[in-house]
Parts: C-alpha cells; sequence; structure tokens
C-alpha cells in the first residue's frame, strides 16, 4: 500500500479543488443580485399629535391633587421577637503537649579564602584601519 507522509497537504489540495469548483456560480448569483431593482415602498403620513398649552398640564395636575384622597398608611402589628434556646458551653478541646525535639548541632562552616585583588583589564587602542 501507498503511504503519503503528509496528508494535511492532501487535504489543503482537496479544499482548494472543491472550493474552485463553485466559484462561478457564486460570481454569478451575486451579480444577479446587483441588477435587482427592488420597488419603492411610500412611507405612511405620521400624523402631527398637537403639544398641550402650559395651562391645561398646570390645571390637569390641580384637578388630581384634589380629587385624589390621601391614602392612610396602614398600621402594621408588633411581632415578637423570637427567642432562641440557650445552648450549653462546650469545653474547649486541650491539645496534647508535644515533646521538643532536640535537633543536633551542626558544625560551623570554615571561613572563606580570600581571593587576591586582580587588577582591571585594558583594553588595547584601536589602530586605524586606514592610512591617509
Amino acid at each position: 500500500m501507498a503511504h503519503f507522509p503528509h496528508p494535511s497537504v492532501l487535504l489543503l489540495v482537496l479544499v482548494i479543488a472543491v472550493s474552485s469548483m463553485n466559484s462561478n456560480k457564486i460570481v454569478a448569483e451575486a451579480r444577479q443580485l446587483l441588477e435587482i431593482t427592488l420597488p419603492e415602498i411610500p412611507m405612511p403620513e405620521v400624523p402631527e399629535i398637537p403639544m398641550p398649552d402650559n395651562k391645561i398640564v398646570a390645571e390637569a395636575r390641580h384637578l388630581l391633587e384634589t380629587t385624589l384622597p390621601e391614602i392612610p398608611k396602614p398600621e402594621l402589628p408588633e411581632i415578637p421577637k423570637p427567642e432562641l434556646p440557650h445552648l450549653p458551653a462546650f469545653p474547649q478541646p486541650e491539645l496534647p503537649k508535644l515533646p521538643e525535639a532536640e535537633l543536633p548541632k551542626l558544625p560551623e562552616l570554615p571561613p572563606l579564602p580570600k581571593f587576591p585583588d586582580l587588577p582591571k583589564p585594558t583594553l588595547p587602542k584601536a589602530i586605524p584601519l586606514f592610512h591617509p
């Protein structure tokens, strides 16, 4: 049997081949959509709403304030607070004392050796490449 080492390439070629077969139909349909003329729909007439005068608005507000009776606030009865039963006090738990562990003493580290002072390196001066 044959073995193709890169199946992703084969998938890409397959997608390109299938998409190229239908491209002429899509272009033709798009052209037809551009050439279609839609009928014009007449806009409906919007009736104008007359604005009320300030005098009419003030009279209506005054009429509402005078004709509406005041509603008394309802009196709510007092509800007694429920009493919770007394819970007995629980004793505090005592943790057992752990014995202290004795850690062994670590030996002291020797002091670091002294390093000699090294001279600072100096770079050589640049040599000119071109001679005039």
